[in-house]
């Protein structure tokens, strides 16, 4: 692989430093995705949010707990939390 360039270099850092409120804001748009998402749909977009958690580092537990129970309140009581934190 070619060398970063020293503006490469700092859109990759950038982009690293503001993972975890890019993370916030598309689970925030999962949220709204998810009252509104019936079926197969559904079930993939519990998935991505999953996926999600798991980058933002919120207990295996928690999120199992949560997938299982299928609420998308609690998932919104969850972002609550973790923009709280941040």
């Amino acid at each position: 692989m070619a060398e970063l360039t020293k503006y490469q270099q700092k859109i990759v850092k950038n982009y690293y430093d503001n993972l975890d409120t890019a993370l916030l804001q598309r689970l925030g748009e999962q949220v709204t995705d998810l009252y509104l998402a019936e079926g197969k749909k559904r079930e993939k977009l519990w998935a991505s949010i999953a996926g999600s958690l798991t980058k933002l580092e919120v207990p295996a537990a928690r999120i199992a707990k949560l997938t299982a129970s299928d609420d998308a309140q609690q998932l919104a009581k969850l972002l609550q939390e973790l923009l709280a934190k941040d």
